[in-house]
């Protein structure tokens, strides 16, 4: 079978663990591909055999599950295409398990309007790797200050609007917005920093005095997310908060899913894997925005994910080359590489018991599709042949020069990780297939 190339039409994958965080299905069974969907699955599947002109995968026990969804991911291109293409980023998520990527439209120029967009969808079709989807830009040129056409850009694939890394700090901007995409049924993204307090490079507190760092207080999240539930009240606009990091913003925004109110949220592995000591000797590797929060902030965000409260989990993924990392401190540029440590970083809340498998896999797949209204993350008969094939358990461990995409910029290097992805499939296409040592997967 030939990777990015031609497919047989019919392709049985046998001896799988199913799972579909959709409808709750984890049973022994197999899946069907014919054409670019799925064309059955289920338990019991191929008891009176396999169609005929179909190539079989057996997968010898090991787990089939819907592709990742990352809904939040820096591409580069256009314009930083050094630091990172479609084609590099489609590569790098084919490895870790991810078929779906949204992407953030702060490039250069910004995804402001219908030409942007096409831009994107074009390069992704070009790629024939995973599906790339992109949001519009809020605001003209991502500067907060006038809304860009949220109804045309919807209409031309917009998944949903943001201005990426950068916060709607005006009030009245975000309120007509709000107001504006209700009549669209289309959600807004926030980065969550009140801009004025969060002038500093690290999480503020005895750390960032310590090492003589300038510290951005937990409190700039949570009086930013406090600010737009009450304009969701007003408007009945549907709200996201990206990245979410600290204990009182998720407080709030749990109250404000029990008073019914339109809103969710999402973390990336980094918030939970790792708290500020992760900074240690000026290791800008750990810089991000918002940056490493405090051990309770970190056991917070765990809760939040075990309860409900955070919708999904996202790469984060901003990937910056060495010259923009190798520098002082306050210097460096913020940013994670992602992509390919997602999957396997969020299994830790399985080993440790915080979750199980189905509900981790709803948080990476069918509950950020569900946030952006994508046709994905989901094993179901009519849907696209978007899935993976993976073991939870087996151990490696993360080397950033082996990544797929164009920067290394990690902090896990050396991090020992259980859960490796042996094969990716987007639209029955095989883009990416690993050595999997294990000799009853064929």
């Amino acid at each position: 079978m030939k990777v990015n190339g031609s497919t047989p039409p019919r392709i049985a994958y046998i001896n799988a663990r199913l799972l579909d965080p959709d409808s709750g299905l984890d049973a022994p069974g197999a899946l069907l591909t014919e054409n670019g969907r799925i064309a059955d699955v289920g338990a019991g599947l191929f008891d009176a055999g396999v169609p005929e002109n179909a190539e079989v995968v057996d997968c010898g026990g090991a787990c089939l599950a819907p592709g990742l969804v990352d809904m939040r991911a820096q591409l580069g291109e256009p314009g930083q295409e050094h630091k990172e293409t479609i084609h590099s980023a489609g590569r790098a998520a084919a490895s870790g398990g991810i078929t779906s990527i949204a992407a953030l439209p702060n490039t250069n120029p910004v995804i402001d309007d219908e030409a942007g967009l096409e831009f994107v969808a074009r390069r992704a079709r070009e790629s024939k790797l995973v599906k790339v989807y992109a949001y519009g830009a809020l605001t003209r040129g991502c500067n907060s200050e006038e809304i860009t056409e949220i109804g045309l850009l919807s209409e031309a694939g917009a998944v949903g609007f943001t201005d990426g890394v950068r916060a709607i700090a005006n009030a009245q901007v975000m309120r007509r917005a709000l107001s504006y995409a209700s009549v669209f049924d289309t959600v807004l993204l926030q980065h969550p920093i009140e801009p004025s307090l969060a002038t500093g490079v690290m999480n503020g507190g005895e750390l960032a005095t310590y090492l003589g760092l300038a510290g951005s207080p937990a409190m700039a999240e949570v009086i930013m997310v406090e600010r737009d539930l009450r304009l969701v009240e007003m408007t009945g606009g549907r709200y996201h908060a990206s990245h979410v990091t600290t204990a009182a913003a998720l407080d709030v925004i749990r109250k404000a899913k029990q008073r019914g109110l339109p809103v969710t949220c999402d973390t990336a592995p980094h918030y939970f894997t790792l708290n500020e000591s992760a900074v240690g000797d000026y290791r800008t590797f750990a810089k991000v925005s918002p940056p490493l929060r405090s051990e309770s902030d970190r056991q917070a965000v765990v809760e939040a994910i075990a309860d409900g409260t955070i919708d999904a989990i996202a790469s984060d993924h901003n990937p910056q080359d060495q010259d923009s990392k190798r520098l002082p401190f306050a210097a460096a540029a913020d940013g994670i590489a992602g992509l390919e440590t997602l999957f396997a970083l969020s299994l830790v809340l399985v080993h440790e018991s915080r979750l199980d498998m189905l509900g981790l896999l709803r948080r990476l797949t069918s509950g950020p599709a569900a946030i952006l209204g994508l046709e994905a993350g989901r094993l179901r008969p009519g849907a696209p042949a978007d899935f993976i094939v993976f073991d939870p358990d087996t151990p490696w461990t993360i080397d950033p020069d082996s990544f797929l995409g164009k920067c290394k910029n990690s902090p896990f290097e050396d991090h020992p990780v259980k859960g490796k992805v042996f094969r990716t499939v987007v639209d029955g296409r095989p883009i990416h297939v690993a050595d999997t040592g294990n000799e009853a997967y064929t």
